[in-house]
């Protein structure tokens, strides 16, 4: 059984049956319940059209979940409206859906959590562990957010700005997280920006192709994840690099500077620069600058710290860090690394084996568990 197929097919199939009237939970249950029976019967007799299959099926499954004395007049108009047999459009809904799940009636933390569940096939603990809530939370937020959206038509506009974080988001759990869905996000996001003329459509496209094309040099043969300055730069996808850049350029140059236009800039330099000793750490200072401006984040706080360390010196970034909570995420790591700079290898063990206790997966904590190892093996001898 092709899981990607399915995964690939949800979307289309879910936007269907609420484009048919279908309430969104009772909708996304039914898909799901065809999504079982697919994984039961295509083996032995897989269809002619996926995608046709999963929409009647998932129809009758919502038309029997939704009997009773009340709603069979309702019922009984649905039942006309069952889609006929053969081929199914081949319309990709998906962003459609992304739209409908940044519905205005949502917050952007529910519209981002209610997609990456819905649209993405996130687990609910994926996506806590993602939020740094508990998984219960999590759960909660989701099923409100579901009631929020439950009977909203596809002819609602959603929030720009919202589809653009929750793409971000699902865009960085395919890159480091347990479901591949980064090339995904990039194709929807081609698709955003093939039909938005928006700077920042165009600056989030720049950065997910700068990010992409590192990734096949994120990782050893043996899962182990490698540092950035660590990377071998051969194995950088320059054509994407380019694409990325070009795009970025001509969004600059509309004079309307957002967060992901920032970070794609931040990005570039990165892919741009030869080697790690020639990165740009003065200009990337400036765009961190620029991008807290914008953003107010402690997270944007914390990688600014890391860039004033490399161009000012590791004193310099520990002196921007100090102005941070101690309980904002990679901290404790960041913290570790400038003090190994500055010549503490005590406190930067101590810092790293802290670090990783609080690693949100298990590829960066055993990263940060290494590095305190290799330290408190130097200072052993």
């Amino acid at each position: 059984m092709d899981e990607g197929l399915l995964r690939s097919l949800t979307p289309g199939v879910l936007a269907v049956l609420v484009r048919r009237g279908a309430d969104f939970a009772a909708a996304e249950d039914a898909v799901q319940e065809a999504l079982i029976e697919a994984v039961r019967t295509w083996p032995a007799d897989p269809p002619r059209d996926p995608k046709g299959w999963l929409v009647t099926v998932a129809w009758r499954k919502f038309l029997d979940a939704t009997r009773s004395d009340t709603a069979r007049r309702r019922r009984e108009d649905l039942v006309e409206e069952e889609p006929p047999p053969g081929p199914a459009p081949a319309a990709d809904d998906t962003l459609q859906l992304y739209f409908l799940c940044a519905h205005p009636s949502l917050t952007p933390s529910s519209a981002v959590a209610l997609t990456l569940r819905a649209v993405g096939g996130l687990t609910t603990r994926q996506i806590a562990q993602a939020y740094l809530v508990p998984e219960a939370t999590m759960a909660q937020r989701i099923s409100r957010a579901k009631r929020t959206v439950s009977g909203v038509r596809f002819d609602r506009p959603g929030d720009v700005a919202t589809v653009l974080r929750v793409l971000y988001l699902v865009f960085n759990e395919g890159y480091s997280g347990d479901v591949d869905l980064a090339a995904e996000a990039i194709r929807l996001t081609r698709q955003l920006s093939a039909s938005i003329d928006h700077p920042e459509v165009a600056g989030l496209l720049a950065l997910m192709l700068l990010h992409h094309a590192r990734r096949a040099s994120r990782t050893a043969p043996d899962g182990s994840l490698v540092p950035l300055a660590e990377q071998d730069r051969r194995r950088w996808d320059t054509a994407s690099i380019a694409e990325g850049i070009g795009i970025l350029q001509v969004a600059l140059a509309r004079d309307r500077l957002g967060e992901f236009q920032a970070q794609a800039a931040i990005a570039a330099l990165h892919a741009d620069a030869p080697s790690a000793g020639q990165t740009d750490w003065v200009q990337i200072v400036e765009w961190y600058d620029e991008l807290a401006r914008l953003t107010d984040s402690p997270v944007v706080r914390l990688n600014r710290a890391v860039a004033v360390g490399e161009a000012d010196g590791p004193r310099a970034g520990l002196a921007a860090l100090a102005a941070l909570d101690d309980a904002v995420p990679r901290r404790a790591a960041v913290a570790a690394y400038l003090h190994e700079r500055d010549g503490d290898p005590v406190t930067a063990a101590r810092l790293y084996a802290e670090a990783a206790r609080s690693a949100p997966n298990l590829a960066e904590r055993d990263h940060l568990t290494r590095q305190a190892a290799r330290l408190n093996a130097l200072l052993s001898r």
